[in-house]
């Protein structure tokens, strides 16, 4: 790689690392462009060689944060042996809502986000859709796999995502109606169920 385009990469995160850190300490309203860039030691013009502005960059930030996610909680998941199907779903899901516990600041920054619309970004995103494609088609696979009509398996891994996405922010977040660990059999009940067809 040449010097030119390694310099530009490293111009790129860190930016984005500065408004990681920020947007998770100060807030993203409170966050301003020239906060990100003070920070990251770049001009104000380079910022805007990579980003739209500060929504751009935000969206860039829960995309991959999301992902990486994503990506960890499946290789776990498939890295287990499960009953059936539905349990290796449940584990998924488990695993998720841990990290996500584990990681307040980072759920209340992505928490609008942990949904179907993040996941579509993902599968169009170059850098993120071979894992994505992947976790995606071995999903629909399974589903497909477990009697799930054809028609129905796009709209039942959205269920999923959308009901675990809200389901985290408000237990976890707002702590509303009651804490993630007393939610989370009802949740798994709730995901089983749709499940068994």
């Amino acid at each position: 790689m040449s010097k030119i385009i390694e310099n530009k990469k490293q111009k790129k995160n860190a930016i984005f690392s500065s408004a990681y850190e920020l947007f998770t300490t100060k807030g993203f309203d409170k966050t301003a462009i020239n906060d990100i860039v003070k920070k990251a030691g770049v001009a104000k013009g380079t910022f805007y060689l990579y980003f739209r502005d500060k929504n751009q960059i935000l969206d860039n930030i829960i995309l991959k944060k999301s992902s990486v996610i994503i990506k960890e909680a499946f290789q776990e998941t498939m890295d287990k042996e499960h009953e059936n199907f539905i349990e290796a779903i449940i584990f998924f899901t488990n695993y998720t809502i841990e990290y996500l516990k584990d990681n307040i600041i980072l759920l209340s920054l992505i928490y609008k986000n942990l949904s179907w619309g993040l996941y579509r970004k993902a599968l169009s995103d170059p850098e993120l859709s071979k894992d994505m494609d992947e976790i995606y088609r071995t999903f629909l696979g399974k589903l497909k796999d477990h009697n799930i009509p054809v028609e129905d398996v796009d709209k039942t891994l959205f269920l999923i995502i959308e009901l675990v996405g809200s389901t985290c922010y408000s237990s976890i977040i707002l702590k509303e109606p009651a804490s993630i660990d007393e939610m989370k059999p009802i949740l798994f009940n709730v995901i089983r169920k749709m499940l068994e067809q």
